[in-house]
């Protein structure tokens, strides 16, 4: 007896039922508590990148695929741009093309190309500069309890030249400093600027190529 499944039998096997998904993406950033230095009208919470090197790694990556979109781009148009100007005249073109004008077209689309491309370059990569300075100096930083922000610093050295008589509860609480928190959740990547190697590294470079 023939024990083989008829040929209209539907197929229940792992291969046939079960659909693969590829692994979640990791988030870039995590919720954290807003803390004092965050206005109330945000919420409770914010969007924090885990450490100045995540933030650092974004910011790169950020720019380098902002980078390689311009360019793709930039090659078209220099192409177009190089044939435009390197055609020959229409006078040429009623006579009758030879081999020579072939090739000197060739090389004039190769120095056009070039030249328009080296431009186009510098202006991609300062135009993908100042697309992330800006909401990477504005991200928010997860920091270490503890740890106080250059903000938090001239709070506390504030504090400490008051009278003993001023130095009420509730201006310690606006600081975080009840309960032994000396520090905040989290801070913008430009108040770290000088305080951290990473930020520092973006921030400082990107921001002086900005001025130049």
């Amino acid at each position: 007896m023939d024990a083989s499944p008829p040929d209209n039998a539907v197929d229940y096997s792992p291969s046939s039922t079960v659909i693969e998904f590829d692994r979640p993406v990791p988030l870039l950033r995590g919720p954290l508590l807003a803390g004092p230095s965050v206005e109330p009208s945000a919420g409770p919470y914010v969007l924090a990148f885990r450490d100045s090197r995540a933030w650092a790694s974004s910011f790169v990556a950020c720019e380098r695929k902002i980078v390689e979109q311009c360019e793709e781009g930039a090659r078209i148009g220099c192409a177009v741009s190089a044939s435009r100007n390197c055609k020959p005249t229409w006078w040429k073109a009623l006579a009758g093309l030879t081999l020579h004008d072939l090739k000197e077209r060739e090389e004039c689309e190769v120095r056009e190309m070039a030249d328009c491309f080296a431009v186009a370059k510098e202006k991609c990569a300062g135009f993908a500069r100042e697309k992330c300075l800006v909401p990477f100096r504005d991200a928010r930083i997860r920091v270490a309890k503890g740890v106080l922000s250059p903000k938090g610093v001239g709070k506390l050295i504030g504090w400490g030249s008051m009278p003993v008589s001023g130095r009420s509860t509730w201006l310690m609480n606006q600081m975080g400093l009840i309960s032994g928190d000396l520090g905040i959740t989290n801070c913008k990547a430009s108040e770290l600027l000088g305080f951290d190697d990473y930020v520092q590294c973006i921030l400082g470079e990107r921001e002086q190529g900005t001025e130049n």
